[in-house]
């Protein structure tokens, strides 16, 4: 605590990347392969002809999750069975904001514009909250972005590239995009891989340099890459380079890493983002979602530890891991708790 403000290892947490009620969101649960169960992998949502074929992939997906979870020391999601509903789900999360000294959570995806608006309410000022669709090329998709904007208060745009109909430099998007410069809120777009294990890994419009046009048409926008692009680490910097107008989150395990060609860590991405773009440009996310899980301490814990360890200067740290996301959630009257000893 400082000031009377929770803060973790003196840095006042602002968390601009997680989900909630990732199992009982259309969205969202047709991209978690195995990670709930095989019945939630069962690709009856996404995959038309269901068989026995079908049920053999389900197992084998649901198993490379459950490694996953095993490696990580987390604990398995709860059953569907168990649900609550939605309001005790949210007054967990509060209690896990204190209990991690998190300051405030912007979730991403919540099933929806109307159940993000009633999450952001019940979270009493903690909770801020994002529009969400699965294509921005949609009819209506601009009128429905503006809608949860000015009427259910929400402070920005999740999309997944993967998801769409077309690139996002095609310009049958940009009502979307004007909503966005218009309202001053903030764009997240998915690219690269695509949910859990068994999800999406490449197709036509998973590719962030895709991007760059668009980002250079409305340089009053920001987009925001996460999990630092993913496969394409880069095709983001370049990107960046190009659009001062495009930033990274941090977001997830990025366990993709493991996947690369060449060997990759967390802290070669931490490194070359912050040698090449600077912390104004880094923004902290935990992609938390699932209980009993709840919020991923461990990715705050190791992602500070390797921003302590390069020897990053406290008001750097800071920036990245509340600062940025404060100023882009526009939270009114939002400074470090700290904001003394930074100054001094």
């Amino acid at each position: 605590m400082i000031n009377a403000r929770t803060t973790v290892q003196g840095i006042s947490i602002v968390d601009f990347h997680l989900h909630f009620r990732m199992p009982q969101d259309p969205l969202t649960r047709a991209l978690s392969g195995g990670q709930f169960g095989t019945e939630s992998a069962t690709g009856r949502d996404a995959c038309e002809g269901f068989d026995a074929g079908q049920a053999r992939r389900a197992k084998a997906v649901a198993q490379t999750s459950a490694k996953w979870r095993r490696s990580w020391d987390f604990a398995d999601p709860e059953p569907l069975s168990a649900d609550a509903g939605w309001e005790a789900e949210a007054d967990r999360w509060k209690s896990e904001l204190d209990t991690n000294g998190i300051e405030y959570a912007a979730f991403v995806t919540a099933g929806g514009d109307e159940s993000m608006s009633a999450l952001v309410e019940r979270g009493a000022g903690r909770f801020l909250g994002m529009a969400t669709m699965a294509d921005p090329f949609a009819p209506g998709a601009a009128k429905a972005f503006e809608a949860g904007v000015a009427q259910g208060g929400l402070r920005g745009l999740k999309l997944f590239a993967p998801l769409a109909s077309a690139r996002m430099d095609d310009e049958a998007a940009d009502p979307v995009w004007d909503v966005a410069a218009r309202k001053n809120v903030p764009v997240l777009i998915h690219f690269g891989h695509c949910g859990s294990a068994g999800g999406i890994a490449h197709n036509a419009f998973s590719n962030p340099a895709s991007l760059e046009r668009t980002a250079k048409r409305f340089p009053d926008v920001t987009f925001v890459i996460p999990h630092f692009g993913i496969q394409h680490v880069q095709e983001v910097l370049f990107l960046m380079w190009a659009c001062p107008n495009v930033i990274v989150d941090t977001s997830g395990s990025n366990q993709w890493v493991r996947y690369m060609a060449q060997r990759l860590t967390l802290e070669d991405l931490f490194r070359r983002f912050y040698e090449t773009m600077g912390p104004e440009r880094i923004v902290f996310g935990s992609d938390s979602s699932w209980f009993p899980r709840g919020f991923a301490r461990r990715y705050l814990s190791d992602q500070l530890r390797i921003c302590w360890e390069m020897g990053m200067p406290e008001a750097d740290v800071q920036q990245i891991f509340g600062g940025n996301a404060a100023r882009l959630l526009k939270i009114d009257g939002w400074q470090p708790a700290a904001l003394d000893r930074l100054e001094a």
